[in-house]
């Protein structure tokens, strides 16, 4: 995940906390993402499409876990490479980190029993300039393996320029390959309250999550260390994915919007 703004601050307690955020999701009769759902079919193939190496795995990874368990496929796209997660840092240059998210990417994706990522290099922070080049290549990664019947992308109005480009991009080439689509929020969770008006709650669905998906989901994010981790004691090279941050992404549940 790349932070949308330098002076964002996950831990600000201004917003709601992860506790909150359960609290109120228990609360509400959110329609379950149950097997009625052609993403929760056995066999279906599950193309997941993301804008950072963890996005994925922070929207949907309990989904992906759950997919592989019961007989299906899931593929994963990640379109950026990750390079821009810490400007100025110190200790490694933006090809450094590229790499290395990369191989955390591999790693967490281990975890959760998925076997097949596509990586593209498009710039971290500049995916808004190449829409279209998007598009292109997420229809092709959409008829890779036989095709997939199912696409997961992240949130257009997840209010970063990344993934609104990523989320427009996957919602085009689903429509036009006649994928079912869904999309998973992550920054959302950061800056929104429960009730929040600008999120479409009406289109939720949510995903609850054995404490095996959970535990599953946990480990693959501790792959990223780059992320929750300081990478110095250097104010640039601060976690992007700090423990406040976590607890509002690896839960019991997941939510989707149709």
């Amino acid at each position: 995940m790349t932070d949308p703004t330098p002076a964002f601050n996950g831990s600000d307690p201004g917003v709601a906390p992860a506790a909150r955020w359960r609290e109120w999701i228990a609360e509400h009769p959110f329609t379950e993402l149950d097997a009625d759902h052609p993403a929760r079919t056995p066999a279906v193939k599950m193309l997941v499409v993301a804008a950072h190496p963890d996005d994925e795995v922070l929207g949907a990874g309990g989904l992906m876990a759950q997919t592989v368990r019961d007989g299906g496929r899931v593929t994963v796209l990640c379109l950026s490479d990750g390079g821009a997660s810490h400007p100025g840092s110190p200790t490694h240059t933006p090809d450094e980190l590229a790499e290395r998210r990369r191989r955390e990417l591999v790693l967490a994706l281990d975890e959760l029993g998925v076997e097949h990522v596509q990586h593209r290099t498009f710039p971290d922070g500049g995916l808004a300039g190449h829409a279209e080049d998007l598009v292109v290549e997420i229809e092709a990664a959409i008829s890779t393996f036989g095709g997939h019947d199912v696409v997961v992308g992240v949130w257009r109005g997840d209010r970063h320029p990344d993934h609104a480009a990523v989320g427009w991009a996957a919602a085009t080439a689903s429509a036009a390959s006649g994928s079912v689509y869904l999309e998973y929020p992550v920054w959302m969770w950061h800056w929104a309250r429960p009730g929040d008006v600008s999120v479409p709650w009406e289109r939720s669905r949510v995903l609850s999550l054995p404490p095996d998906v959970v535990a599953a989901k946990r480990r693959a994010v501790e792959q990223f260390t780059s992320q929750i981790a300081d990478l110095s004691d250097h104010p640039a090279d601060r976690a992007v994915l700090p423990p406040a941050v976590l607890d509002r992404l690896v839960t019991d549940t997941e939510l989707f919007f149709t």
